[in-house]
């Protein structure tokens, strides 16, 4: 039993040694510190989901190509809540209306444990959906982390801040789910890692109490208001939107495809395939380390074209076999990949819009981006079962593309304006 929980117990502590650093080191506002501690902790839903969620539906559904469904539906969630979030912050301050978003996890987890017991896919579905509304509120943490700090040069150091904090969520998720399997067999086991999320739903709600509201509203002339479609026309705004949106779909179509191709169908076991989601995840945010320092060297544009081929490179591995080693490559670098693509995205968010058409914006970009990327999980498993993993591979090629045309566009805005170079 402490053999089981004691890499859970290191990874908690670790969390808490690293918002210390940042409290006393980085100098950053306290709300960094809470947003660092909460954030996390309510999203440990997304990779458990990742991990287990599809091998669990496909011993509920009848269909196996419907495996991906309950989680192609909490990114539904997510883009359904997009704008409601955004729009409860404005009004409701982002402590109240984080808290309020919070709980859709801790019931939506409870459903699900309930829905495995009781073999309910249509129930799991349900579950999927409720925890689904309640990543869009954990989405706009980067933005309160944006609007908590003082100083402008300060913006990209509390987004690399809060992208890091998701490697602790993508190693409590795992492990949770691992415990739940090690004490207790098959549906009671996956139950048990959804109560899990449940309790840490809970704490995470308890830390964000201290969060420290900014200004819930500016009062501007009307005069100084843009309307939605001048400010989406701005190439700034398509080419930030486009960059995080294609990054977040192309990303999750291959990473929920992972787990069924590689337990379900190449059997590997249930260890090895949690070792890669977690190192995957793990991936995604342990570049926001250096991301700020980097994209301050070599520019914004030069981290798009880097994060596109490395896209590309992904591919290439991809197609080359399905040993856990090829596997555990393709979706490494696909996690630096995603780090890079939507640290840019939304960097140059920011410079699409003014102080008093934050909400609207920073809805509409979440709106556009979990739209695409609710629509790349669900096509993922009836890709992988119809066409197999090449298919799945080969079908990204044209995104990939158009990552690169974005990159390229950037770059001539950047010569053209003379503007956001670095």
């Amino acid at each position: 039993m402490i053999t089981i929980i004691t890499p859970l117990i290191l990874i908690i502590l670790a969390l808490l040694g690293v918002a210390i650093i940042i409290q006393k080191y980085l100098k950053l506002p306290t709300n960094i510190t809470v947003l660092f501690l909460s954030g996390p902790l309510v999203s440990i839903s997304a990779p458990i989901m990742v991990f287990i969620g599809s091998i669990v539906s496909s011993k509920m559904s009848s269909d196996a190509s419907l495996a991906t469904l309950p989680l192609g539906l909490m990114v539904a969630g997510t883009a359904t809540a997009t704008i409601p979030a955004a729009m409860l912050a404005k009004k409701l301050g982002r402590r109240l209306a984080s808290i309020i978003g919070f709980t859709n996890a801790f019931f939506g987890s409870l459903i699900a444990a309930f829905a495995i017991l009781k073999q309910s896919f249509v129930l799991f579905c349900i579950a999927a959906f409720l925890i689904g509304l309640s990543t869009a509120f954990t989405q706009q943490l980067r933005f309160a982390a944006i609007e908590s700090v003082t100083c402008e040069k300060d913006i990209n150091k509390a987004l690399s801040v809060l992208m890091f904090a998701g490697i602790f969520s993508a190693m409590i998720g795992p492990e949770i789910a691992l415990f739940g399997q090690t004490l207790f067999a098959d549906s009671i086991g996956f139950a048990a890692a959804f109560i899990g999320i449940s309790i840490m739903s809970v704490i995470s709600m308890l830390i964000m109490l201290k969060f420290k509201n900014t200004n819930i509203e500016e009062v501007v002339a009307a005069k100084f208001s843009r309307s939605l479609w001048v400010i989406i026309k701005q190439p700034i705004f398509i080419i930030s939107v486009i960059a995080a949106a294609l990054s977040y779909g192309l990303m999750s179509y291959i990473m929920t495809s992972t787990p069924l191709s590689m337990h379900q169908v190449h059997h590997h076991s249930l260890s090895d395939t949690k070792w890669v989601i977690q190192s995957h995840i793990a991936a995604m945010f342990l570049p926001s380390l250096i991301t700020t320092w980097l994209s301050n060297k070599i520019g914004i544009r030069n981290i798009l074209f880097i994060g596109s081929s490395l896209f590309a490179v992904v591919l290439v591995i991809a197609t080359q076999g399905h040993s856990v080693l090829h596997y555990w490559w393709a979706l490494i670098i696909l996690g630096i990949a995603w780090n890079f693509l939507f640290f840019s995205g939304t960097s140059l968010l920011h410079f699409s819009y003014q102080s008093h058409e934050k909400h609207k914006v920073q809805a509409i970009n979440d709106f556009s981006v979990f739209t695409f990327q609710g629509a790349s999980s669900l096509m993922a498993g009836w890709v992988l079962f119809n066409y197999g993993w090449n298919g799945v591979i080969i079908s990204a090629i044209p995104f990939v593309i158009v990552m690169f045309a974005i990159s390229i566009y950037y770059t001539i805005y950047c010569k053209r304006t003379k503007e956001l170079d670095k």
